[in-house]
C-alpha cells in the first residue's frame, strides 16, 4: 500500500527546505536517526522535542534583572569600548542604560564591527540575554538577541530550547524547525474521541505547533496536554504495531496439534529432579496453546536458573507426539552447542533424534543433517537463527522456540512470522522485565512466568570487596580450589585500553597465571566458535579451576560446579547484567558466592546497584531497581535489537499512557481487525508517521 499524499509534506527531505545546503544538511545528517534513505526527512525534526522554552515575555528594568535569568531590556546605547587592534582575548564592551541604572553588554571577536553596527550609540534597542554579575556590576555576555524598537516582534517571546550537536547552532535548527512546522498538512484524527476529550488533548499538528512555535513555557512542559498527546502517539503506533503481529500470528490459522502422551510421560520419568508448580503450569499453558487452531505466540518468562530448557524441551517432545518438528534458535553457537549438550542425553532416553547446526560444521556432515532435517528424520533442529536460511527446510515445523527473544526485537519477529511459518511460536528469556517493558517490547505475546528455582539450588552469597583487597581475595581463592571449587572471574574489557582504565580479561588471566599457573584459562567473544567450546568442555570437565571472561558467559553457560563468581570493576556492569553473570553459579547443591570487586571512589548509583544485588536475588524485584536508577533504554539491550527506542515518550514520565495506548490498541483490533473505513485509514498514517508502516502488510484483507 503506497503512503498517503496528504502525508507528504512530512517525508520531505530537509534538503528542499530553504537555508539547507550541503554542509548543513550533511550536519543534520548526522545528528538526526533518519530512516535507512540516509537522508533526513522533515520528521527527523519534528520528533526532536524542546528540553524546555525561554520566556522573554517578561520585560524588565536593568535594576530589576536578576542575575542568573533571562531578561528582556529596552537599552539606550551609550558608548562603545572596542577590544584594543589585535587582542582577540579582549572583549568589545558597550554601555548602555534605562531609566533605573546601568548594564554592560559583551562581545567576543567583533571581526567586521558588526556590534557598532547594530547598535548604534544614542539609539534604542530590545536586548534579551542572562543577566550576570561581575565586579557588582550587571551585564549580559553576548545576549541572544539585539532588535530595533520598530522590529521587536522578529524576536521569539518564548523561545524552545532543543538538545544541540557540535557544529548546529541552536538559532540555525530553530528557524528550520519553524519553517518545517508550517508545513504540517491536517490529518485525520486517529485517537479515539473519547481518549481525546478526557484529556482535552490538541489535535497533531497542534501539539507539534504547541512544543515548536509555544506561546508560553507551559506548552513544551513534558507533562502538558501537548507532550502527553504525542507521547501517547507514539506508544499508540507502537502497540498497534505490536497486536498487529499477534493478530498475523495467531489468527493465521496453525495445526490445532494432538498429544498422545506417551513421550511425555517417558520425559519425566528420566528427568532427575522434580518439576516446580510455574514448570509444571507453563508447559500446561503451551500444550492448550499447541492443542488450539491457532498459532501460538508466547513468552516464557524465567529468572536465571529457573528451569526454562527443560520446559522448552517438554514442548518439543509434545510436538514430536503430534508428528511435527521443532526448531531452537539461541543467539550464540556457544548457548546452541550447550543447549544441545544439555538435551541429547534426554532425547535420546526418550527416544527422539536431535541434530545441531552450527556455522563451523564440516560441509558433508551438515548437508546429511539438513537431508534428515528435510524428510523429517530428525525432531528436534538446535542452532542459531542460521536455522532460518533458504538452505535450511524443514519436513512439517510445529514449533520454533527462540531463546533470549530480546536479542531479536520486533522487526526480526515480524520478519519470522512473515517467513510463512506456520509454526507455533515461543520465545524464552532469562532477563526478567518489568510490566511496562513487557506492554513496550512484548505486547503482541502471552505471558508464562517460571517464578521458583527448581528444587536443590542453594542461594547465592554475594558481597561487595574494594579493589584493594585484591591479595586477601586470591590467598582466599586458593583455599577453595585447593578444595576442588571452580570459579569465573569477569572483566568488563577483553584487551587493556588507553580511554579507560579497566583491568582487561588478557591482563588478569596473566596475573592469575602466576599464581594459579595451568588451572586458569580464558575465554572471550573474539575467539572462534570451537575454541570457546572447547575451552567451556575443559571448564564443565574440571580441567580449568578459574575462567577468566568477558560477558560472553552472561546467558545461558551452565556449570554446576562452579561455584564462585568474581566480577572485576562491577560498578561498570549494569544490574540485570550483575544478576545474569551472579546467575552461572549457585546450579548444582553445593553453597555459592558472587564477588563484586569495585573500583573507589564508588558513585551513588553505582553503590545503589551493588547493594541491591547484595539485598536480594529477585530477578523482578532486580530488574524494577534497574529501571529505576537507568531508564528503560538499555535495559533490554534496545539499542542493538531493533527495539523501540523512545523520541517523544519519556518511559518513567509517561508509563500510564502505555497502558492506556495498549488497552486502546487492543479494543481497535477487537473492533476493527482489518482496520477498514475512515478510522483505519487515520491509524494507517499514525503508522506511517511513526515508521511503523512495516506492520502495514499484515491487515488481513476482508
Amino acid at each position: 500500500m503506497p503512503r498517503p499524499l496528504e502525508l507528504t509534506p512530512l517525508f520531505a527531505s530537509l534538503r528542499s527546505f530553504k537555508g539547507v545546503g550541503p554542509r548543513l544538511n550533511s550536519l543534520l545528517s548526522r545528528f538526526f536517526a533518519a530512516e535507512e534513505s540516509g537522508s533526513p526527512i522533515a520528521l527527523d525534526l519534528l520528533m526532536h522535542m524542546p528540553e524546555r522554552a525561554i520566556d522573554r515575555r517578561q520585560q524588565s528594568t536593568v535594576s530589576n534583572a536578576q542575575p542568573g535569568n533571562i531578561s528582556t531590556l529596552k537599552l539606550h546605547i551609550d558608548t562603545h569600548f572596542p577590544a584594543p587592534r589585535g587582542k582577540r582575548n579582549i572583549p568589545h564592551r558597550v554601555l548602555a542604560h534605562d531609566e533605573s541604572g546601568e548594564i554592560t553588554l559583551v562581545f567576543f571577536g567583533n571581526n567586521g564591527g558588526w556590534v557598532e553596527k547594530s547598535m548604534p550609540e544614542g539609539e534604542q534597542r530590545f536586548v534579551s540575554g542572562e543577566v550576570a554579575e561581575f565586579a557588582g556590576k550587571k551585564q549580559i555576555v553576548h545576549p541572544d538577541y539585539v532588535v530595533p524598537l520598530d522590529k521587536f516582534d522578529t524576536m521569539p517571546l518564548v523561545e524552545p530550547v532543543y538538545p544541540l550537536t557540535h557544529g548546529l547552532s541552536s538559532k540555525v535548527l530553530r528557524r528550520l524547525i519553524a519553517n518545517v512546522v508550517k508545513t504540517i498538512p491536517p490529518i485525520d484524527e486517529w485517537i479515539q474521541p473519547e481518549r481525546m476529550n478526557a484529556n482535552n488533548w490538541p489535535s497533531f499538528a497542534k501539539a507539534m505547533e504547541n512544543m515548536h512555535a509555544p506561546t508560553s513555557p507551559q506548552d513544551t512542559d513534558i507533562l502538558g496536554p501537548a507532550r502527553l498527546r504525542l507521547a501517547y502517539d507514539e506508544y499508540f503506533a507502537g502497540q498497534l504495531t505490536l497486536q498487529l503481529i499477534r493478530s498475523q500470528m495467531v489468527v493465521e490459522r496453525g495445526i490445532p496439534r494432538k498429544f498422545t502422551n506417551i513421550l511425555t510421560r517417558k520425559l519425566d520419568a528420566v528427568l532427575p529432579f522434580q518439576l516446580t508448580k510455574s514448570q509444571q503450569n507453563a508447559i500446561l499453558e503451551i500444550k492448550q496453546d499447541m492443542e488450539t487452531p491457532n498459532r501460538m505466540s508466547r513468552l516464557l518468562q524465567g529468572d536465571v536458573g529457573s528451569g526454562k530448557t527443560i520446559v522448552a524441551l517438554a514442548a518439543m517432545v509434545a510436538m514430536a507426539e503430534s508428528g511435527a518438528q521443532s526448531a531452537l534458535m539461541a543467539p550464540t553457537e556457544l548457548l546452541a552447542n550447550q543447549h544441545f549438550d544439555t538435551l541429547l542425553p534426554l532425547c535420546k532416553a526418550v527416544g527422539l533424534s536431535i541434530t545441531l547446526i552450527t556455522g563451523k560444521m564440516k560441509a558433508a556432515e551438515k548437508q546429511q543433517a539438513l537431508e534428515k532435517i528435510k524428510t523429517g528424520e530428525i525432531q528436534i533442529i538446535v542452532g542459531t537463527h542460521a536455522l532460518f536460511q533458504a538452505s535450511v527446510t524443514f519436513a512439517d515445523l510445529g514449533l520454533t522456540i527462540v531463546d533470549e527473544q530480546h536479542r531479536f526485537g520486533v522487526h526480526q519477529r515480524l520478519a519470522l512470522s512473515n517467513k510463512g511459518q506456520k509454526s507455533d511460536l515461543l520465545v524464552m528469556t532469562a532477563t526478567p522485565i518489568p510490566r511496562t517493558l513487557i506492554l513496550t517490547h512484548f505486547g503482541d505475546m502471552a505471558i508464562s512466568v517460571l517464578s521458583e528455582k527448581p528444587a536443590g539450588r542453594q542461594p547465592i552469597d554475594t558481597a561487595m570487596v574494594p579493589a584493594s583487597t585484591y591479595g586477601r581475595v586470591i590467598s582466599r581463592l586458593k583455599k577453595r580450589v585447593e578444595e576442588g571449587a571452580q570459579a569465573y572471574w569477569v572483566c568488563p574489557l577483553v584487551e587493556e585500553s588507553e580511554i579507560i582504565n579497566l583491568v582487561s580479561a588478557t591482563d588478569r588471566h596473566a596475573a592469575l597465571k602466576k599464581e594459579f599457573g595451568d588451572k586458569v584459562s580464558l575465554i572471550h567473544g573474539r575467539m572462534k566458535p570451537g575454541e570457546k567450546q572447547n575451552i567451556m568442555r575443559d571448564f564443565k570437565d574440571g580441567k580449568i579451576s578459574i575462567l577468566v571472561a568477558t560477558t560472553v558467559i552472561e546467558v545461558g553457560v551452565d556449570v554446576p560446579n562452579a561455584t564462585i563468581m568474581i566480577v572485576e570493576h562491577a560498578e561498570r556492569f549494569g544490574l540485570s547484567q550483575l544478576h545474569q553473570l551472579r546467575g552461572r553459579v549457585g546450579r548444582g547443591e553445593k553453597n555459592s558466592a558472587c564477588l563484586l570487586i569495585y573500583q573507589e571512589p564508588l558513585g551513588e548509583t553505582a553503590a545503589a546497584r551493588l547493594n541491591t544485588l547484595t539485598q536480594t536475588e529477585d530477578g523482578f524485584e532486580i530488574a524494577e531497581q534497574d529501571l529505576i536508577l537507568r531508564g528503560s533504554g538499555d535495559l533490554l539491550g534496545t539499542r542493538q535489537s531493533g527495539m523501540p527506542g523512545y523520541r517523544l515518550a519519556i518511559p518513567d514520565v509517561h508509563k500510564h499512557l502505555l497502558e492506556w495506548a495498549h488497552q486502546d490498541a487492543s479494543q481497535i483490533m477487537a473492533e476493527n481487525p482489518t482496520l477498514a473505513g475512515v478510522e483505519g485509514d487515520a491509524l494507517k498514517n499514525l503508522l506511517y508517521v511513526f515508521r511503523r508502516d512495516l506492520a502495514i502488510p499484515l491487515f488481513r484483507a476482508g
